[in-house]
């Protein structure tokens, strides 16, 4: 049977959104499972230093992999665009310079990230209790970069042309895959931060095998063999949207380094604290991203077919439904943050205590300013769908400009609600830039169309 397609272009804006982002919202929900599980077997397993290894390892892991993520993410706006204009041979020439794009995007990646691992590791200050531990992790994440492109990639595919059950259930086989790996691995062969590394690295094969069938099985998507030989107009374009979001992530990324290598300077405890509360903020981005990233397709296929008034009603009812989201989880979170990170702790008590006392002062901070990062991600993936990647990109300096200036100069004055304080103000900047450009830009577009 075919997978199915989804038009984005009459019908409520609001259903709509909602209905195409419920399957994403359980992927990504099923995502953080599995990261959760990662880090509650091998930190009740293994213990606080190979909890903190893996942990430690998140903004490196984000920098390398997110230069990926972020072209499959403009990519995917060439394919919504040509999709919701019914331009199909568009549709599949995008598909195929895409995989070429995506390909060499690897084979560059992966050699830098293998050379140059343990001269970043030493420029963060990663602590030597775990130094050697969490380079084995990373080395073993980045010799499957492979899947998880390929997964994302076409993932993006699918999503870009109103499929996202497919994904969905990637996400399904993928998650109870890694969760079976990691207690084989971990827990019965005691391979520790390298178990879990493998298990991560063979569920993304599984999930990208899973795409791969469906793409298959979609004409529109599944480029001729003269769709993969080289189109540079093509690759121009989709360059012109994919790399500003790449370079954005890249720019977020130096700015999280640094922040690391800040945080790696207050000692092992506090590392293990902050990160073990830091592994909590996908689970709690998680409904506003796939909502906003619903959203991404809804304005890119109504762009694509001329409907502007239908991209402002899908951003002023996921602006209002994301926020109103983000105040209720900080409710329920806030209450239960000492219980929720004492499930991924298991350790000496009095050093356990200490953990829990950092991590639950950056939990706090952390969910009382997500609605900032809710709001950012409405107007970003709005501007995205509506084929502006540069504000977007410009964001990301703002974020760095902002993670940076709390993270250096706040911690002398305030000590380390310096450090939790600087995440909620590069969310602030982000999302007020973001605001700006997404009216200035819809402004424009309908001036443009009127004339």
């Amino acid at each position: 049977m075919q997978p199915r397609t989804k038009d984005m272009t009459s019908g409520s804006p609001t259903r709509l959104i909602l209905m195409f982002s419920l399957p994403m919202i359980l992927s990504n929900l099923l995502q953080q499972v599995y990261s959760l599980v990662d880090s509650v077997v091998v930190g009740r397993i293994e213990g606080v230093t190979a909890l903190t290894a893996v942990t430690a390892s998140g903004w490196l892991d984000w920098a390398v992999i997110s230069i990926a993520i972020g072209l499959s993410q403009g990519f995917a706006i060439q394919i919504a665009q040509s999709f919701g204009a019914g331009d199909h041979r568009t549709t599949r020439r995008a598909c195929g310079q895409s995989i070429l794009l995506s390909a060499a995007t690897f084979l560059l990646m992966e050699t830098v990230s293998q050379l140059s691992l343990y001269p970043i590791l030493r420029l963060l200050r990663t602590p030597e209790d775990f130094i050697d531990l969490t380079a084995l992790y990373l080395r073993i994440i980045f010799a499957g970069m492979p899947l998880v492109i390929g997964s994302n990639l076409l993932s993006g595919f699918l999503r870009s042309v109103g499929n996202s059950r497919t994904p969905l259930v990637a996400m399904v086989l993928a998650t109870f895959t890694n969760i079976v790996l990691d207690i084989l691995f971990v827990a019965k062969f005691h391979w520790g931060v390298a178990g879990v590394a493998i298990a991560t690295s063979l569920a993304q094969g599984v999930s990208f095998l899973v795409c791969l069938w469906a793409v298959i099985r979609l004409p529109m998507l599944h480029p001729q063999r003269d769709d993969l030989r080289p189109d540079f107009p093509m690759m121009r374009q989709l360059m012109r949207l994919g790399g500003p979001i790449a370079f954005q992530f890249i720019v977020i990324s130096i700015g999280g380094l640094i922040l690391t290598r800040v945080v790696n300077g207050f000692g092992f405890i506090f590392v293990a604290g902050y990160n073990a509360a830091a592994r909590l903020q996908g689970p709690l981005e998680m409904v506003g991203g796939s909502i906003s990233a619903s959203l991404g397709t809804f304005a890119g296929q109504n762009f694509g077919a001329g409907k502007l008034d239908r991209v402002r009603k899908g951003v002023r009812s996921c602006a209002f439904i994301t926020v109103a989201i983000a105040l209720l989880l900080a409710a329920v979170i806030i209450p239960l943050r000492r219980e929720i990170l004492s499930l991924f702790v298991q350790d000496d008590p009095a050093v356990v205590e200490q953990v829990l006392d950092y991590g639950s002062n950056f939990l706090t901070v952390m969910a009382s300013g997500i609605c900032a990062l809710y709001v950012l991600f409405t107007y970003r993936s709005a501007l995205q769908g509506l084929g502006d990647t540069f504000i977007p990109m410009m964001s990301g300096f703002v974020e760095l400009a902002m993670r940076l200036g709390c993270a250096l100069l706040l911690p002398p004055l305030i000590g380390e609600w310096g450090v939790y304080l600087a995440e909620i103000f590069a969310w602030l900047g982000a999302a007020v830039l973001l605001a700006i450009g997404y009216f200035r830009r819809i402004r424009a577009l309908s001036r443009r169309m009127a004339a």
